[in-house]
């Protein structure tokens, strides 16, 4: 894709049905299944790693005060669980200017 738009599902699929000869309803199949593999490992082991590209790791957040923007006014935030991707070194150096 090298018309400036950002490469959506159905472009991904077909991408990986042409370079691979599978058809893209196995291709669908695959990123699902790839999918439900991460959300397995991410609640059995707290991290899904996607060698060279991502590492998903599920973090407990505490709770804290925070503030309203809008008011300006202090709220309690509560305690919740998040999923944070740190991008691989390989791909950061790859993507990134060097600083």
């Amino acid at each position: 894709m090298t018309d400036g738009r950002r490469m959506g599902k159905s472009d991904l699929f077909a991408h990986f049905s042409e370079k691979t000869g599978m058809k893209r309803a196995e291709v669908r199949d695959f990123f699902d299944e790839l999918q439900q593999l991460s959300e397995a490992e991410l609640k059995r082991s707290g991290e899904f790693v996607l060698p060279g590209m991502v590492k998903l790791v599920r973090q407990e957040r505490q709770a804290r005060m925070g503030r309203n923007p809008a008011t300006g006014q202090q709220i309690h935030i509560p305690a919740k669980t998040v999923v944070k991707a740190r991008i691989a070194k390989a791909l950061k150096d790859a993507v990134l200017p060097p600083a």
